[in-house]
């Protein structure tokens, strides 16, 4: 039996990502939309690398890709697998290093003539980033048959303003199908989910280290269109005690979560709180007028569901005692979030053998960030990240992954699907 050729399989890695970044380029960095252009030429150019070695191919209700090469036991499978969207001028290696990493391991599989001991799926999740559709994990969601009732015909993409039932339509998938939670995946022969993804912060580059086991993802709750209401005034002749300032009411809600966040992080407790957009109405304010109305986006990150529930009626307790002292009025919005989730403690444990197999540093940390394992884990499917280090952060056109750290984490990964049936199904 052919040793595996680690060569060959990072060699059609870098091929991939080459060819990714050249069919969806959009300077600076990448564009790949939900239901769009991009993500459907991402789609096509893994399926036709995985039709190379025999993969095969099938699509569910919502657009989802799997690519499985045959296991021994084909009653249950490990799926391998991210999302291949991407915030608008992204980088090009957030979420697509985990499909290609699973598509160019399949392959060194391949080549060697292993026969795994399941089938072997690369899961290419839809819609991933919220920026286009304001709802967490349409994917991986849609993928296990979860998706909240009525998202299907509510939530519209950002830049069409078109349901995301219509965006399945239009690209020949099944709406319908989806409202009835339609799957191809059937979670009792899941096995493992596992997903390799870029580290979204430099503390693998701070720690000198090119890849981690994940133990845990953030939860969240986020008001995307919150509005702070005053009334317009002159900036010259309205007195303080008789102002209704929005923009004054807005910034000690601001103040007040930054302080109430640096206190529970002085009591422990994991947390964060991001304001990433607050802004007045251009067609409305000017220099010399008090401002009548402030909009604000909030989203709040823990692994800890009681934090967040602290902190959202803290939030709450806050809008309410600030308005009644300016005069103002908080409209929270619609609520989006998600769950905290656990990565599961015999696949983190197989990610650290497998290094240690390797040499490699043996490192385990928590994700800040939201990923469609959360999903998989928080619907009971045993799951785990593979982090690999990235220099410039994730979301922006700098992202840089070095492809010696891309080959350690998946000789990783190879090695943990080399495993025998017996490590997948823990006592």
């Amino acid at each position: 039996m052919p040793s595996i050729d680690l060569e060959s399989a990072k060699a059609l890695a870098g091929r991939l990502f080459d060819a990714l970044l050249a069919r969806t380029r959009d300077d600076p960095g990448v564009t790949r939309i939900a239901y769009g252009d991009g993500e459907q030429a991402a789609f096509a150019l893994v399926a036709e690398a995985a039709s190379a070695f025999g993969a095969e191919r099938t699509v569910d209700a919502a657009g989802n890709q799997y690519l499985t090469l045959p296991g021994q036991d084909r009653s249950r499978r490990i799926v391998v697998g991210s999302h291949l969207d991407s915030v608008p001028h992204g980088g090009n290696f957030d979420g697509a290093a985990g499909v290609i990493m699973g598509v160019a391991a399949q392959s060194a599989l391949a080549a060697a003539d292993r026969s795994p001991a399941f089938d072997v799926t690369v899961a290419c999740l839809r819609a991933e980033e919220s920026c286009w559709f304001p709802h967490s994990y349409i994917g991986s969601k849609t993928a296990l048959g979860c998706l909240e009732e009525g998202i299907v015909d509510s939530v519209c993409r950002s830049d069409s303003g078109d349901t995301l039932a219509a965006h399945i339509d239009a690209l020949g998938f099944d709406a319908e199908g989806v409202r009835a939670g339609a799957t191809w995946l059937c979670q009792e022969e899941l096995l493992a989910y596992i997903e390799p993804h870029i580290e979204q912060a430099p503390a693998l580059v701070d720690a000198g280290l090119p890849m981690a086991a994940v133990s845990a993802i953030r939860g969240s709750f986020r008001y995307r269109d919150m509005v702070c209401r005053g009334e317009y005034a002159h900036s010259g002749a309205m007195p303080r005690h008789l102002r209704r300032d929005a923009a004054v009411a807005s910034a000690r809600l601001i103040v007040a979560l930054q302080a109430l966040w640096e206190r529970l992080e002085a009591e422990g407790a994991d947390l964060t709180v991001t304001f990433g957009q607050v802004g007045t109405d251009p067609g409305s304010h000017s220099f010399s007028k008090v401002a009548g109305e402030v909009r604000l986006c909030l989203d709040v990150r823990s692994r800890d569901e009681a934090t967040l529930a602290r902190v959202e009626d803290e939030l709450q307790s806050m809008a309410v005692a600030i308005s009644t002292e300016t005069g103002t009025q908080f409209e929270f919005g619609p609520r989006s979030g998600s769950r905290p989730a656990t990565m599961a403690p015999h696949l983190v444990s197989m990610v650290n053998d497998a290094c240690r197999s390797l040499n490699l540093p043996v490192h385990t940390m928590a994700s800040g960030a939201g990923h469609d394992a959360a999903t998989f884990a928080n619907a009971g499917v045993p799951s785990v990240m593979i982090f690999i280090r990235n220099t410039n952060g994730s979301h922006n056109p700098d992202e840089a992954m070095a492809m010696a750290d891309f080959e350690a984490a998946l000789a990783a990964l190879i090695r943990m699907l080399s495993r025998p049936a017996s490590d997948w199904t823990p006592e």
